[in-house]
């Protein structure tokens, strides 16, 4: 009977007690969970403890500097996230029904992408979609797809090919490497650089978990190049400035070699001689995405 009288208390679950426990189960913290809701630590912490009463499962350990879940919260957190994706695609699919090119979109993009891309496509976007509004994120890869299978963004860019499972793909364009040395290396005195005429060469590269360090690496393969082990950058802007103070070369985007904060005289790019090595620009969202219209409206100025 009580087992009964538990599942028949399902029908008192309320959105807000699984946002409460997603939050919790984010920060692992009260505090910062009742921050992120909008809502004082006394409030969370009592509708959290509603949702195991009428759940009949603890779901939270509580102690005193930090909050675990249960195994049995874990479980729940899996499908309450689930559910709260699926209300969001609900409110959004009757909200964006009549104007499809209206309203927010959150679109996130990778750190070697988006510096470069916004301030070409942001003016032609906002020309093109007047109505619609962009909420712009940056994450590197693994994150942003978790973030996007979550529901927290509703489009990323990034590089291609990445784990696709459940998402829609678009490819965007296809984008040059350059080679970026100091301006008195002997290869700033080449029109256009061969993969041979890295041989020998110390290159800097980004810190794993940038998708561009693994496809700079792949292009390195192809002739005889050693990594400089002991400097890894966080981003391409240090990696700018690093090869700019004559500690070595490097591989940048074509788009980031025409940065708009532009390049030191103490740097010169050279482009690769044919055929010229290149990364994938592609755009990923979620195959139930509610903003399907707008998001290929979006991909088609990018494509443009």
């Amino acid at each position: 009977m009580d087992y009964i009288a538990g599942m028949a208390s399902l029908n008192d679950l309320k959105l807000k007690d699984l946002r409460y426990l997603v939050a919790l189960a984010d920060t692992r913290h009260f505090g910062r969970a009742a921050q992120q809701c909008f809502v004082s630590q006394p409030t969370l912490s009592a509708q959290v403890k509603k949702l195991e009463a009428y759940l009949g499962v603890k779901l939270v350990e509580r102690r005193p500097r930090r909050v675990t879940l249960t195994e049995a919260g874990l479980e729940v957190v899996v499908r309450a996230r689930r559910i709260l994706q699926d209300s969001q695609e609900i409110v959004s699919l009757a909200r964006h029904e009549h104007e499809p090119l209206s309203g927010r979109l959150r679109v996130a993009l990778i750190p070697t992408i988006g510096p470069y891309l916004l301030p070409q496509v942001a003016p032609k976007i906002r020309r093109a979609l007047p109505r619609l509004q962009l909420l712009l994120y940056e994450y590197r890869t693994a994150p942003l797809l978790e973030k996007l299978r979550q529901g927290e963004i509703d489009l990323g860019i990034l590089a291609l090919p990445v784990d696709t499972h459940g998402l829609q793909v678009r490819e965007l364009f296809e984008e040059p490497f350059t080679v970026a040395v100091p301006a008195t290396h002997r290869l700033a005195r080449v029109t256009k650089v061969k993969p041979a005429d890295l041989s020998g060469e110390s290159v800097l590269l980004l810190e794993d978990g940038h998708c561009l360090r693994d496809q700079a690496l792949e292009v390195c393969s192809r002739s005889d190049v050693r990594e400089q082990g002991d400097f890894r950058a966080t981003s391409l802007e240090t990696l700018r400035q690093m090869v700019a103070a004559g500690l070595g070369i490097t591989l940048l985007p074509e788009m980031a070699a025409r940065s708009p904060y532009g390049n030191p005289r103490t740097l010169a790019i050279r482009p690769f001689a044919r055929p010229v090595p290149t990364r994938r620009i592609g755009a990923v969202w979620r195959k139930s995405s509610t903003r399907a219209s707008a998001i290929e409206a979006v991909c088609e100025v990018i494509r443009s």
